[in-house]
């Protein structure tokens, strides 16, 4: 693990695998996740790729936020293009599975300089525009924006039963019968639980923060002007974060090709990862 210094002097902890002369592809991670995931090793080693991930603000060994900063995609960003730019990568292509695929689409409209292809895994539409929360969730989250700066807080509190609780984390993450397959996997479910387990080294502050910026506060960056080429990923099966929510972002991307993956759910990486390596 490598540490990446922070203008405001938080950092960020930083896993670089794979191949040192391949490529670089910068993976970012879901929510809940964390730095500790390759889906497929198998796949990155045949690809010959640079593997770059990392734990955005409260996950794993990166710091928090500073309190009464309100967590935005566009702050996650712009830690992205700092490891980026701290490591020399150059320009990169860019995996962001689930909210990292926010992320990684605000990467590339705020800073194009550094980011070459993305691929978006089944990464969420606004809430405003493609509803995936239930009555419960959506009464929280129009309560919380009066107050964003403070939400995580809030947010934090409602998690904290999973706070130590890798299984519970997971169960954020999958739902379904493919997904229940990924998990039962001898070589899948380790690997996962293991970036799971790394996700609450710190508690739920992560899982809080990621919350927050994508389902809170207003999203500070324009998609539409996103103009790096971008590939879309979706589980035909997956019932968190399903197809529609591809359509919706196809329609928004201005250059960008939707994939929908038979049989597939939302742990869509640990099954596709090398399609989605090759798209990038």
């Amino acid at each position: 693990m490598a540490r990446v210094p922070l203008p405001d002097g938080r950092s960020i902890a930083v896993e670089d695998r794979g191949n040192p002369a391949g490529r670089p592809v910068v993976f970012l991670h879901s929510a809940p996740g964390s730095r500790l995931i390759d889906p497929d090793p198998w796949a990155t080693a045949g690809a010959r790729i640079r593997l770059v991930t990392f734990d955005r603000p409260g996950y794993g060994s990166s710091s928090p936020l500073d309190g009464g900063v309100a967590p935005s995609v566009a702050g996650f960003a712009d830690d992205a293009a700092a490891v980026i730019h701290h490591l020399a990568l150059g320009p990169v292509s860019v995996v962001g599975w689930s909210a990292g695929g926010v992320v990684a689409l605000a990467l590339a409209e705020r800073h194009p300089d550094v980011v070459q292809r993305v691929a978006v895994v089944c990464g969420p539409a606004h809430e405003d525009d493609v509803s995936r929360l239930d009555e419960d969730a959506k009464f929280m989250v129009d309560a919380l924006r009066y107050d964003v700066p403070g939400a995580a807080d809030r947010v934090a509190e409602v998690l904290s039963p999973i706070a130590h609780d890798a299984a519970a984390v997971l169960d954020m993450l999958a739902a379904g019968p493919p997904d229940d397959a990924v998990l039962e996997d001898p070589v899948q479910g380790p690997r996962l639980r293991l970036m799971a387990s790394e996700a609450i080294r710190q508690g739920v502050a992560g899982i809080a923060f990621d919350i927050v910026a994508t389902s809170v506060a207003p999203w500070d960056f324009d998609a539409r002007r996103v103009a790096a080429p971008v590939t879309l990923w979706y589980g035909e099966e997956d019932v968190l974060v399903p197809p529609v929510h591809g359509a919706w972002w196809e329609g928004v991307v201005p250059n960008c090709t939707l994939n929908v993956v038979p049989g597939a759910g939302h742990l869509l990486p640990s099954v596709a990862w090398k399609q989605i390596l090759a798209s990038v």
